[in-house]
């Protein structure tokens, strides 16, 4: 994620190599609870910026029939996946990937996934960037396979709060092509990139949960 303004959720040192994200921690259940819900039974999940470890440590612990593959960009991120997933049952998470989920054509050697998860990244991107990780992520997927979005949007266009409007505003003020995406645009880019929205859950915090899955391919 190549341009992504400085990140706005904090991580901090823990131990070893560990990051601790406070945010991580408070939204793990409720996270959980929607991959219940409507993530496959079995195969393998790509988690695009899986930031700290701790979700795809506390996912792969409690949904023992995914293999999970977590990726990331930096290199403090990476290591600090890895020290959480040796929490993980051993083998349920794989070595993470240095992966640029903004960048188009990765889905060309990384695909098959029967879901791909993206937690927190599309308010922090521009619009081109998320358009093209749609697109990558669709493209990842196996027939009928899941892609699963999480966080802030806005509805129909306009925030859900005043401190939605705020923390957006923050966002584009260091960053203008970046924000809150539209859930009516994110509708039309997931159909544009094959992909049906079968599932649009309200999360804790006003955010929004959009469950689509490969119905066809665009290629």
């Amino acid at each position: 994620m190549t341009d992504t303004p400085p990140r706005i959720s904090v991580a901090h040192k823990g131990t070893g190599a560990r990051l601790h994200a406070p945010a991580a921690e408070r939204n793990a259940g409720a996270l959980l609870d929607l991959l219940k819900t409507h993530a496959p039974a079995s195969g393998t999940a790509l988690e695009l910026a899986s930031g700290t470890g701790q979700h795809v440590t506390h996912f792969a612990t409690h949904l023992p029939g995914l293999t999970w593959q977590p990726t990331d960009i930096t290199d403090d991120r990476l290591a600090s996946i890895a020290a959480w997933s040796a929490d993980a049952p051993q083998g349920a998470i794989l070595p993470p990937l240095a992966l640029d989920a903004t960048r188009a054509g990765w889905s060309g050697t990384h695909n098959g996934f029967a879901l791909v998860l993206l937690v927190n990244l599309l308010h922090l991107v521009s619009t081109q960037a998320a358009r093209t990780l749609i697109a990558e992520a669709g493209q990842a997927l196996a027939p009928q396979g899941r892609f699963i979005t999480y966080g802030p949007f806005l509805r129909d266009g306009r925030a859900t709060s005043d401190g939605d409007a705020r923390f957006d505003a923050a966002i584009r003020a260091d960053h203008p092509e970046a924000g809150y995406k539209n859930d009516v645009d994110m509708l039309r880019w997931a159909g544009e990139s094959g992909l049906d929205v079968i599932a649009r859950t309200e999360m804790p915090a006003n955010n929004l949960a959009l469950v689509m899955v490969r119905s066809k391919d665009t290629a």
